[in-house]
Order: C-alpha cells, then sequence, then structure tokens
C-alpha cells in the first residue's frame, strides 16, 4: 500500500486538544515524533484548549504539574487542521472538565483526515458519539470504566493500538509512542519512523496486537 508521502498529500496542519488533568507523556511522547518530523517537512501545530490560560497536568490541583499555554481557544481554532490529538488523564473523569474538549472534538471530527487518541483520550471522543460501531482500544487499568462511557463502540482490550478507517487509538499512555510511530510510518513513510526512533533512541513495538497489559482478552477486559 502506498503512504501519502508518495502521493505528496501527506497533512501537515496538526491541533492538540488540552483540558486541566490531560496527562503528559500522552502529549508530549507523540509531540517529540512529529516535532523529529517537522525538521525535514513543514508541519504546523496549533495548541487548543477552553482559553488561553496555562492548562495543568494537575487536577484537581495538587501543587505539582506541568502547565501548557496554549496558542488558540477551541472557538478561534484555526478551521485547516488535518490532524487531532486527543490524550487522556485523570481529567477526563470529570464531565463538566472536559465538556468543552467534548463539543469541540464532535464538531470538528467530519472536516479532519485523521484523528488520534491515547489512553482515556478514547473515552473523551467516544463520549461524542464519533466512535459509535467503530473498533477502538483504550488504558488497559481503565478499561471496564472506558467501556461504560461508550457502550456502542467496539473496545478491543487486546491491541496496543487501534486503526479504524482514519481514526487511530491507543492503550494507556506511552502506547501513544508505538501508535504515533506506526501512522508516521503509514501516513509519512517507514523511513521516516526509522529515522526519528533511532534519533529517539527508541525501541519501537510495531505489533498493534502485542499488549502485554491486557489481563484477560478473552473476557474483553482486563
Amino acid at each position: 500500500m502506498s503512504t501519502e508521502h508518495e502521493t505528496g498529500g501527506a497533512p501537515t496542519k496538526f491541533g492538540v486538544v488540552l483540558f486541566e488533568g490531560f496527562q503528559s507523556l500522552d502529549v508530549f511522547g507523540p509531540l517529540d515524533i512529529f516535532n523529529f518530523l517537522s525538521k525535514t517537512r513543514p508541519l504546523q501545530l496549533s495548541i487548543l484548549a477552553k482559553e488561553l490560560k496555562p492548562v495543568s497536568t494537575s487536577f484537581p490541583s495538587a501543587g505539582f504539574g506541568q502547565s501548557v499555554v496554549p496558542t488558540h481557544t477551541f472557538q478561534d481554532a484555526p478551521h485547516h487542521i488535518e490532524v487531532l490529538l486527543v490524550p487522556g488523564g485523570g481529567g477526563t473523569r470529570d464531565d463538566e472538565n472536559i465538556a468543552p474538549a467534548m463539543e469541540y472534538v464532535k464538531r470538528v471530527f467530519p472536516n479532519l483526515r485523521y484523528l488520534l487518541t491515547v489512553c482515556t483520550g478514547s473515552a473523551l471522543v467516544a463520549k461524542t458519539g464519533v466512535l459509535d460501531g467503530r473498533r477502538a482500544t483504550s488504558n488497559k487499568n481503565s478499561f471496564e470504566w472506558v467501556k461504560k462511557q461508550a457502550p456502542n463502540v467496539n473496545w478491543v482490550s487486546k491491541a496496543r493500538w487501534v486503526t479504524d478507517g482514519n481514526v487511530w487509538t491507543s492503550s494507556g499512555v506511552s502506547a501513544g509512542i508505538d501508535m504515533t510511530f506506526a501512522f508516521v510510518s503509514a501516513i509519512y513513510g517507514e523511513s521516516d519512523a526509522e529515522w526519528i526512533a533511532a534519533r529517539s533512541e527508541y525501541r519501537r513495538q510495531t505489533d498493534p496486537d502485542d499488549d502485554p497489559f491486557a489481563k484477560d482478552p478473552e473476557a474483553g477486559s482486563s
């Protein structure tokens, strides 16, 4: 199968959804891969949140965390975003906290070329109905909770990541890195993925079904 980079149509405009209590590695693992990719391609990044004030990884505030300053609010986000990344984290457990992010994802999904979720970011997205009828996965430590949020999703219990059409969902936290490398390989080319992994000194998991954290795949729970 030819990759999009071979036809000159690979996406260049990325967006990241933030909310209070997002998991840091869910965001920065994938973004560091795209940072490397941007050294050879003209990528653009928009960091999106409810407000322009710094968004903390801590929710509710526990005094220890890191904050990221958004570039746009959900209301004034660029209309040309092609790839949207949605992280998980403790903040996904509070519906009021993630309501603005959910509304944004539901609104823009029809115009996206790709939607990527990490960890319980898939639960956030699933609550919008976007994943109904699709295959998806999520953090195995929270898998039973995730399934209850959206029973119309075909939740895959044993998967490092799952691809269904233009939607890519990964298991917990570090799994987002492997998913993103697979995304880069599929969309931009394996040579790009290999180059980035070598410079990151990262040993990739290339089998999406190799999930050591799925405790009971036959029963569909963990």
